[in-house]
């Protein structure tokens, strides 16, 4: 908090929006006779919208931006792309709404330390964005229909950033459904000296289940890691800082904003701000598809022929041993007697997407660029309607 007294010497502040589109000194409110004269702008369908391009060295401290089209497919069809110093690839590159803090095309309210959406109508970003030459986002309307855009960009200009500054960076990435045995990328490997900041998920669980799907644990590969993480959390609901399942909540550095009944969705987000993530060499971040439920209950979806592997078992006596299933005899059967009764995990298969964050010493990160606006919007689950009178 000391820094609300300090004057730091050669810092200019700026301000972006349709009224002022260059920053410029002095040149804010002009049209209309200065009388809201352009408080909004039209980005028809297929047309992309420049909302900053400056030159010169600087850090973005705030981000705020509405529009009239807040559908989960439109809002996943719109997408926002961010480029530092020159480069030609972006470092930013995400569907707007996951870009902005929550998944799926939702716009629930929601405040944390990075993000928030305080009345579910409009997006605020706090990520600090330094450059040293120039920045330039771009908003791209990939939906059918014109929209109306309103927005703001705050940022300080200065003489100088330190040495050690690094580039803010974000991915977005989706499996439809994900792969049994196969571990959810939620950050490709990223080469560089950096820091992950963290990520939002979001899961649609497959309802042929109907069983929790958050047994997956969180893994992060560290400068060469490969078969095995450097870091390992403990289950999908623990790393979001919860607990024996999950509700709806929003902190600081963790929530799950939006859990939707029917169909079943999940929107979740963890932020490495008080517990950093520092790479020298590389980093990757993924997520096991590992979910749960009791004995018996697995048995039946067995029965069924679902695509499902069993794991592990935890009996339901404490003095019990966990139950390994994977290091025993291969191929053993979840019916055998000498096995315990208890909660029982199995690899599954769902619906999953994230937006990773981190830093970075270099302006390209050299990942694949977006999926198309089909995969980003294929098969998003709209609430179910109540009935008359319900």
């Amino acid at each position: 908090m000391d820094d609300l007294y300090r004057h730091p010497a050669g810092v200019q502040t700026r301000w972006i929006n349709f009224e002022n589109p260059t920053g410029a000194r002095g040149a804010g409110g002009r049209e209309n006779r200065t009388a809201k004269g352009h408080a909004f702008d039209i980005v028809k369908p297929g047309a992309s919208c420049t909302l900053l391009d400056v030159n010169g060295c600087g850090v973005i401290r705030r981000i705020w931006l509405t529009h009239d089209k807040r559908s989960p497919t439109e809002l996943r069809a719109m997408r926002i792309d961010m480029y530092w110093d020159g480069c030609d690839a972006p470092a930013v590159s995400a569907p707007l709404s996951d870009f902005f803090g929550v998944a799926y095309g939702r716009m629930p309210r929601f405040e944390s330390s990075l993000f928030v959406n305080t009345e579910g109508r409009a997006f605020v970003g706090y990520a600090p964005m330094p450059f040293r030459r120039s920045a330039r986002i771009v908003l791209t309307n990939e939906t059918d229909g014109p929209i109306m855009l309103f927005y703001e960009i705050n940022y300080t200009l200065h003489a100088e950033l330190p040495p050690d500054m690094l580039y803010f960076h974000a991915c977005w990435r989706r499996e439809n459904p994900t792969t049994i045995r196969r571990d959810f990328e939620v950050m490709p490997r990223v080469r560089g000296r950096g820091r992950y900041i963290g990520c939002n998920l979001g899961v649609a669980p497959d309802p042929v289940y109907d069983a929790w799907w958050g047994e997956g644990e969180t893994k992060v590969y560290l400068d060469g890691d490969d078969a095995f993480p450097t870091l390992a959390g403990t289950g999908a609901e623990d790393y979001v800082s919860s607990a024996w399942g999950q509700g709806q909540y929003a902190t600081a550095y963790a929530g799950s904003p939006l859990v939707q009944a029917k169909p079943s969705l999940y929107c979740m987000y963890r932020y490495h701000i008080p517990d950093p993530v520092y790479f020298e060499r590389d980093c990757r971040v993924a997520l096991q598809q590992i979910g749960g439920d009791m004995k018996a209950k697995v048995i039946q979806m067995l029965d069924r022929g679902l695509p499902l592997e069993p794991v592990s078992i935890a009996p339901p006596s404490r003095e019990a041993p966990f139950v390994k299933l994977l290091e025993l005899n291969p191929g053993v059967d979840l019916r055998d007697p000498s096995l315990p009764d208890g909660w029982v995990n199995f690899y599954r298969r769902d619906d999953w997407c994230a937006t990773a964050y981190w830093y970075l010493d270099s302006p390209d990160n050299r990942l694949p660029p977006l999926a198309s606006v089909a995969e980003r919007t294929a098969d998003l689950r709209v609430p179910e309607e109540k009935p008359a009178g319900g």
